[in-house]
């Protein structure tokens, strides 16, 4: 019915979009852009974490918290601001 396929197009674009900017992002940062300052209080720049999957993964990785973090950061984003709104 057009209902779904209303929800089925507008999840396709939202994916899309979030595709386009984490390879913006990845290309970004392997270009050797990244963020000034601190990722955390003990003194952790945001360069001095790998690019890629090795930033999730490996001896240099984020911290565990860190990733839960940023895993819990997405699904409120994805629950609470990335809603389909009728009419736009």
């Amino acid at each position: 019915d057009q209902e779904r396929f209303d929800r089925l197009r507008y999840v396709e674009l939202k994916h899309g979009r979030i595709s386009q900017l984490a390879f913006l992002g990845n290309i970004i940062t392997r270009a050797g852009v990244h963020l000034g300052g601190n990722i955390d209080y003990s003194g952790d720049s945001f360069d001095s974490y790998p690019n890629g999957l090795a930033a999730l993964f490996g001896p240099d990785s984020v911290p565990d918290k860190g990733t839960v973090q940023i895993f819990c950061f997405i699904g409120l984003l994805e629950l609470f601001v990335m809603k389909d709104i009728e009419g736009t």
